[in-house]
């Protein structure tokens, strides 16, 4: 079972070169339910996600390096492409900020796995995260396969200002 919350985030932590990262490609074969192929570095990896948004059912299988290349011109939509620094949190989880390229470029992710849903429920994010974004479904790269990169690219815009719009009102109030 995945547990996990995904944020959008105000900036980049500082000292990122500091952490360990690892450059990411995927494609999907579907998207319910979810049937990703992933390219880790030189790990390759098929990836099958039940239906949810915070919770659901993950399996991952190992690919050989000819498998992955014969099933990645079958995949639909936008190929997704990101770097991935793992950066441990003040409370003893490991965040994975996703640093996107291509035709998301631009784009910052981070998420958060989570033993169970209470303590994914009960995490209080760092400062330098902005908004929680887990239940939309726009900013899970399955749906970002499938749609038009600057649909999402203005939503995470937009998001972002709406939340820095409404603190700065809070503030001056």
């Amino acid at each position: 079972m995945e547990i996990e919350r995904k944020f959008l985030i105000k900036h980049l932590p500082e000292k990122l070169e500091h952490y360990s990262n690892e450059e990411i490609e995927q494609g999907y074969l579907n998207t319910t339910p979810v049937l990703r192929i992933r390219r880790k570095d030189d790990q390759y990896i098929f990836t099958y996600k039940s239906a949810g948004l915070m919770s659901r059912q993950e399996i991952e299988v190992p690919l050989s390096k000819e498998a992955y290349e014969h099933l990645k011109p079958k995949c639909d939509g936008n190929l997704i492409t990101k770097t991935r620094y793992r950066i441990p949190d003040a409370s003893g989880y490991t965040i994975e900020l996703d640093i996107f390229h291509g035709v998301f470029e631009g784009l910052y992710l981070a998420e958060v796995e989570f033993p169970s849903e209470e303590t994914a429920l009960s995490y209080c994010m760092p400062d330098w995260f902005l908004l929680d974004v887990t239940e939309d479904p726009l900013f899970h790269n399955s749906q970002m396969s499938t749609s038009n990169p600057e649909i999402i690219l203005s939503a995470a815009r937009n998001k972002q200002s709406s939340v820095i719009d409404s603190n700065h009102n809070m503030l001056n109030n």
